[in-house]
């Protein structure tokens, strides 16, 4: 079966970090771009970043840049995982983050519309 599982949520406070973990089951997730979406409360899902298969990152373009500077995307070979980041968390970002392996992470930068079957996600919530 083929799946990504979202993990690593939580509450944290204001300035805190957390580390979101996707890991992938029934293939092999370093073929694949992987994109990291967030949906808020009342709120559209959106784009927050990507990594490609060759390891860069890159950052949806409607992200704040203060946003890329605190969040960063990594690769776990062995473990068949892509993580997340988050330093310096604000309010602003709690929300359900998703992972999704996607054609190119161009479609995340340029907020395309994305298909795909998505996860059960895992909740972020920041606050003091």
């Amino acid at each position: 079966q083929v799946h990504l599982v979202e993990s690593g949520g939580g509450l944290v406070q204001p300035g805190g970090s957390l580390t979101l973990s996707c890991a992938a089951s029934g293939f092999t997730l370093d073929y694949y771009d992987v994109g990291w979406f967030r949906q808020a409360p009342r709120k559209e899902r959106e784009g927050v970043a990507c990594i490609s298969s060759d390891g860069q990152t890159y950052y949806a373009d409607s992200m704040k840049d203060s946003m890329k500077g605190r969040f960063t995307m990594s690769r776990d070979s062995a473990k068949n995982r892509v993580y997340l980041r988050m330093n310096n968390l604000e309010a602003e970002d709690t929300a359900a983050y998703y992972c999704l392996t996607l054609t190119n992470c161009r479609v995340l930068v340029e907020g395309a519309p994305v298909s795909g079957s998505w996860g059960q996600g895992t909740q972020v919530t920041v606050s003091s």
